[in-house]
């Protein structure tokens, strides 16, 4: 590690800590200004012996435990470098450098399992009233239906928990390492839309990394980190294949690719169909290049959809879209005379 890089961290964790409640907000506004100290903390992360490291996880802890949401993401964007080191190190049976890297995932799972009150925290979704009309769909074209919104809350159909209720945990064990690690990649791609860069081409190189360690594959990367195979967990490749995605139209078209790759061969190897069907699908959806954009602005971002008020009035309905094309046919001479029904 270079003298200044040396400097820029150690400046970083000083200044944190002399800073009033007050400035905390200006604060988290202005450290995307400071170029040289992400790279500076990845070299840190990068080298278990270095004795910075320890003082950089606590204080990237105190960041997420933050009430300021850019000090969360801050922390956040190097979570795909945390996750590679820590199970390099794990598989190479080297507790003891891997300590305090332990340490921070396991508080960051912590907080994220339970909400601002201290209870159990679900994350779930809820499905879209079909009584109420759409830009897909109008009420009076669906008929009546077998299963009924009121059937469907009857039977608690309409809200969707995909994750939780998480127990707590105070260690990494075999048994829980990767219901932990999947829930920190599924906090990490729904916040994945404000990494930067440097943490997208993180998450493609932990994911390439992850799955060719210790297999003939490894032999024809650039890199020769000595690695032990590191045994991986079918949802957990899942989440890696989400923040791929997201990375590959995002302007790292190469090493998402790249990324995709290597988590298919290893589905394939182990057999794993969750992850086979998702890359496969992936793979078959790409295009044969680059898309334009993908290697700079984003061209692939989380949109929110619009509610009922904001949608216009002349808004494509399902009925306009019928009318459309009995219209088309008419011109094309098809069905002539044919008058369409309401």
């Amino acid at each position: 590690m270079l003298g200044s890089e040396r400097g820029v961290v150690e400046e970083w964790l000083s200044e944190f800590k002399a800073l009033p409640e007050t400035q905390v907000p200006s604060y988290a506004a202005s450290l995307h200004l400071k170029k040289s100290l992400v790279p500076a903390l990845y070299r840190v992360v990068q080298d278990p012996g270095n004795e910075l490291l320890e003082p950089v996880c606590h204080q990237l802890f105190e960041l997420y435990r933050s009430a300021e949401e850019r000090l969360r993401r801050f922390t956040l964007q190097f979570l795909p470098e945390l996750v590679w080191v820590y199970l390099r190190l794990t598989a190479s049976r080297d507790r003891q450098s891997n300590g305090c890297i332990e340490a921070l995932l396991l508080g960051i799972y912590n907080l994220e399992i339970v909400d601002k009150d201290g209870n159990g925290k679900t994350l779930s979704f809820t499905i879209p009233s079909l009584s109420k009309p759409s830009i897909y769909h109008e009420p009076s074209s669906l008929g009546s239906m077998a299963l009924t919104e009121g059937a469907l809350s009857h039977h608690d159909l309409i809200r969707v928990v995909y994750s939780g209720l998480h127990p707590q945990r105070e260690t990494f064990t075999a048994q829980n390492r990767f219901e932990v690690l999947c829930f920190l990649m599924l906090c990490y791609n729904s916040a994945v839309v404000y990494m930067p860069a440097s943490s997208h081409q993180a998450a493609c190189r932990m994911s390439s990394r992850l799955c060719v360690c210790g297999f003939p594959r490894q032999q024809q990367k650039p890199w020769r980190e000595p690695c032990n195979r590191v045994v991986l967990d079918p949802e957990f490749m899942v989440q890696m294949l989400t923040a791929v995605y997201h990375a590959t139209y995002n302007g790292e078209w190469d090493l998402g690719r790249e990324a995709l790759e290597d988590i298919l061969y290893r589905a394939q190897l182990e057999l794993y169909s969750q992850p086979l069907l998702v890359a496969n699908a992936m793979k078959s959806s790409l295009p044969s290049s680059a898309p334009d954009g993908s290697r700079g602005r984003k061209i692939l971002q989380v949109e929110v959809t619009p509610t009922v008020s904001r949608i216009s009035r002349s808004a494509i309905t399902a009925a306009s879209i019928r009318r459309h094309r009995w219209k088309r046919e008419d011109v094309d001479g098809m069905s002539v005379g044919r008058t369409p029904s309401t």
